[in-house]
């Protein structure tokens, strides 16, 4: 059985990206974030289909030169996109973790939801790309479906916290969770812009009894 995945790296041990060249300069680095801002709105505004590097590059104020400059086309800019995304993602549930105190993995998987319902309303491209389905499920990973790729990021997050015993057991309950999880929280917004509460914590209750009957017995009754 194939497990969850962190994203790839390259055999340098850096993360590969789908940019033509690295940016080395900050005013070059500046640009290539107006054009990852640019395509971000735009997939609000029009959607992916009419996504164009025309239309970025206008956005974003630069040439259509410097846009084929770093990116060969639309999906490549939609999949740094997606990868600014998830880092974002994980810094953001990382900070929490840090400045909050947490009983157990379930008040941690809460705030995990947190954030994903927070970005979804607050961060422009999220609500349409969300992790890079929208698009390609393997948008973040040839190999690995993008949820097995978020799966592994939050599994890493979840040993490193809270000590559980890294098996084949919980590559598969965090996958299944983040499965779960991602569709409810789908139909929560597909039902209110802002996102259901109620199916928000319908989400957080699914995701929590699932996990609690996967994981050890001992935390199960912590959590009780």
């Amino acid at each position: 059985m194939k497990t969850v995945s962190s994203l790839p790296v390259d055999d340098d041990g850096t993360e590969p990206t789908p940019l033509r060249r690295q940016p080395t300069q900050r005013r070059s680095a500046r640009r290539v974030e107006r054009m990852l801002d640019a395509c971000a709105h735009l997939l609000d505004d029009v959607g992916y289909e009419a996504l164009s590097t025309t239309r970025i590059a206008e956005r974003a104020g630069v040439a259509i030169g410097s846009v084929y400059q770093f990116f060969p086309d639309k999906r490549a800019i939609t999949q740094e996109v997606t990868r600014r995304n998830v880092e974002l993602f994980v810094s953001r549930v990382g900070a929490r973790f840090l400045d909050e105190d947490y009983r157990g993995w379930w008040e941690a998987v809460d705030a995990i939801i947190d954030e994903y319902v927070d970005m979804h309303r607050s961060v422009p491209g999220f609500k349409s790309l969300h992790f890079g389905d929208v698009v390609d499920l393997n948008l973040l990973d040839s190999d690995s479906e993008n949820n097995m790729v978020i799966a592994g990021r939050l599994r890493g997050l979840l040993l490193e916290e809270y000590g559980l015993a890294d098996s084949e057991e919980l590559d598969v309950a965090v996958l299944v969770a983040v499965e779960a999880g991602d569709a409810v929280l789908k139909l929560a917004f597909r039902r209110d812009p802002k996102g259901e509460p109620e199916i928000v914590a319908a989400a957080k209750q699914l995701i929590r009894s699932f996990l609690s009957r996967r994981l050890n017995p001992r935390r199960q009754r912590q959590q009780a």
